[in-house]
């Protein structure tokens, strides 16, 4: 449990006062508390576990139940409206923004979204249903994934259009290409 605090303190640039921090120290100390295998012990532990998981959710407006499988150096960016299923599973390396909804798509259909490794979240994006993110995925702030999206790909749009993802350093988005650049920046957008 220490060692994961460590490493969650230092993926919020040490800032205690980062709300994402708060989040994971109620959910690094929920997990531990499985560990614990006499009842008459866990069961205080689970009694602390649910008044430290409602404060940090009034306190930050983010709800990550311990049942959540999360991978190494998770990181949520910015505080309020995140909501993460129980059964969501995700990688190592996910950035999540302010108000990602991560959960079922209906009441009736169980499963919830498995994310892969370094994948980056945007703002308001809803990840819904059982579905699969692949590695080195971009999700596009407000888009709506209730389909699969393969690895290196970028989801954008509601619903989430599905996009290739180009490799970062040929990046360059053809509406910030300039009339007057060389061919060269040109063909780097992809023409």
């Amino acid at each position: 449990m220490f060692d994961n605090l460590r490493e969650d303190y230092r993926m919020h640039e040490g800032h205690v006062s980062s709300q994402g921090f708060w989040v994971m120290i109620p959910y690094r100390f929920g997990r531990w508390r499985y560990q614990l295998r006499p009842a008459l012990l866990r069961k205080p532990m689970s009694m602390i576990y649910r008044v430290m998981k409602t404060l940090s959710q009034i306190l930050t407006g983010i709800d990550l139940p311990c049942e959540v499988s999360t991978g190494r150096r998770f990181r949520i960016e910015h505080f309020g409206g995140i909501i993460i299923s129980g059964d969501a599973v995700i990688g190592d390396d996910v950035v999540l923004r302010n108000g990602v909804t991560i959960g079922l798509k209906h009441r009736d259909d169980p499963g919830s979204p498995v994310i892969g490794n370094r994948v980056d979240i945007g703002a308001g994006a809803k990840l819904l249903g059982k579905i699969r993110i692949g590695d080195d995925v971009l999700i596009g702030a407000n888009a709506v994934v209730i389909t699969d999206v393969p690895a290196n790909s970028i989801a954008v749009g509601v619903p989430a259009r599905i996009l290739p993802r180009k490799s970062r350093d040929k990046e360059v988005p053809r509406r910030f290409v300039a009339q007057s650049e060389p061919e060269e920046v040109v063909a780097l957008a992809g023409q």
